[in-house]
């Protein structure tokens, strides 16, 4: 029987033991690691090369939905499904899009995370069950429309994170390898692309378009 072989990535530890704890009852999956932010869960998923990585979407440094792109191109064969407190529709799309083949409400993550896990690794995509059909026929028809968050380059959107986590331009460049300099010209790229002018603006956007949260 070929074993099923996961990684788990929350921010928080008692999520990530209880999913480790649902998942290792079932014989044919295997817990290969777990980590708290997405910047280690794109390092783990390169070194360990797991069938599927369960992921929270809120996660500090990288959320889920940029981590779920970095693993696109770093392990093309790591399906990869997303937890989310959220079932709006935006939230939803961000993650199909990136490439996620599964989406579980954190609600009732417990109950459907194997089901999702064996689903994505056939090759399906696995919604949770409270997530209405009509949010798909949704997804579909907007798959074409821009919005505003999707004007930032991957790297913009990164940045964009640390900064509404209260990082300063030295601490962003210290841990994407870039000049302060270099940072806050990122970051007044940003505001001019999104005509927004000022941090506090900058902070409010990240927040409601899902790239970071409030604890």
């Amino acid at each position: 029987m070929h074993m099923i072989r996961v990684l788990l990535a929350d921010d928080h530890a008692v999520v990530r033991d209880g999913l480790r704890a649902l998942l290792k009852a079932q014989p044919e999956i295997d817990v290969v690691g777990d980590v708290s932010n997405g910047r280690d869960a794109v390092r783990e998923a390169q070194k360990l090369r797991p069938d599927v990585v369960v992921m929270d979407i809120a996660m500090p440094h990288l959320n889920g939905i940029e981590a779920t792109l970095q693993m696109q191109d770093a392990c093309p064969s790591t399906q990869i499904v997303i937890l989310s407190m959220h079932s709006t529709t935006e939230h939803i799309f961000r993650a199909l899009q990136a490439g996620a083949r599964g989406y579980l409400l954190k609600e009732s993550a417990g109950a459907e995370v194997a089901e999702a896990v064996r689903v994505v690794h056939a090759g399906r995509r696995y919604l949770s069950q409270k997530i209405a059909a009509s949010v798909i026929d949704d997804y579909v028809a907007e798959r074409h429309r821009t919005t505003p968050l999707e004007t930032l380059s991957r790297r913009e959107r990164q940045i964009l994170q640390l900064i509404a986590e209260g990082k300063s331009s030295a601490e962003v460049g210290k841990m994407l390898f870039l000049s302060p300099k270099t940072v806050d010209t990122y970051r007044s790229r940003m505001m001019h692309k999104l005509g927004i002018g000022d941090l506090p603006g900058l902070v409010k956007f990240a927040i409601q378009h899902g790239i970071t949260q409030l604890d």
